[in-house]
């Protein structure tokens, strides 16, 4: 099993300054990075699109948090994957990321508004482990909207947002809890934020946390070389065996397998 859990808004600065024992005991087993970057703008659905999609907005044309059919499409991740024969399943609490793939691509796809609830994210994670542990599924995105919700409503580093991360934490812990052994994991963020706001070229708003873990890839490895959001998508391509579309700019973080 492959997953993909999306912190949305989540700073790499916050995994510290925050209560999230449970992202900092998955960076030490991980492949990660503090500096894997985004891309611009540095905004929810553009960046989702780019993960998925493995090309930036100049390509895919989504430049804004509402969804237009590409002019030239790309296969995206989970498209892909379902050409393939994988079951996937997508775990969510913001409802426009519901195209970052085509319909009936999807094996199960549940959405909860998240109700401006700072517990919106717990209840996603709890959804996640009970059908995780119901049906076999190749790949899982799991998306965890309420960090960057806390950023808009307190801002960035703030205390209200630092006490948003660790309640996210907390949810990621039961989604962890709930997989085998053998699975491979991605957590990563979108985008970072800063004041109360993101969507710029500065690092605040760029600058993503980036963590592979799973069997063969390099515990407790800090990434020397460049990660951007559009190596995503080839890398959980890679994991699960599936051939990239030529079209995707990414590629695979070859430095994060141990052979």
């Amino acid at each position: 099993m492959v997953v993909l859990v999306s912190i949305d808004g989540l700073r790499p600065d916050a995994i510290d300054a925050a209560d999230c024992p449970r992202l900092r005991a998955l960076r030490a087993r991980s492949a990660h990075t503090a500096r894997a970057r985004t891309v611009m703008p540095s905004i929810t659905l553009p960046c989702h699109t780019s993960l998925f999609h493995g090309v930036p907005p100049e390509r895919h044309g989504i430049t804004t948090n509402t969804f237009t059919p590409m002019a030239r499409p790309v296969q995206g991740l989970i498209d892909l994957a379902h050409s393939y024969g994988r079951r996937c399943a997508m775990f969510y609490n913001w409802e426009a990321l519901r195209d970052v793939a085509r319909p009936e691509k999807l094996a199960l796809s549940l959405f909860k508004y998240h109700g401006h609830e700072a517990g919106s994210d717990q209840v996603i994670a709890d959804w996640t482990a009970t059908w995780l542990n119901r049906e076999a599924f190749d790949f899982a995105f799991v998306y965890f909207g309420m960090t960057d919700e806390m950023g808009h409503r307190y801002g960035w580093m703030s205390e209200g947002y630092l006490e948003q991360v660790a309640v996210t934490d907390r949810a990621l812990g039961t989604l962890l809890d709930a997989l085998p052994a053998e699975a491979h994991v991605l957590v990563q963020s979108d985008h970072g934020g800063h004041d109360r706001t993101h969507g710029t070229e500065m690092d605040e708003d760029m600058q993503i946390p980036w963590m592979l873990s799973g069997p063969g890839v390099r515990a407790g490895h800090t990434l020397s070389g460049p990660v951007s959001i559009l190596d995503s998508a080839p890398t959980l391509a890679h994991l699960l065996e599936l051939r990239a579309p030529k079209e995707w700019e990414g590629r695979v973080v070859a430095e994060a397998f141990a052979s």
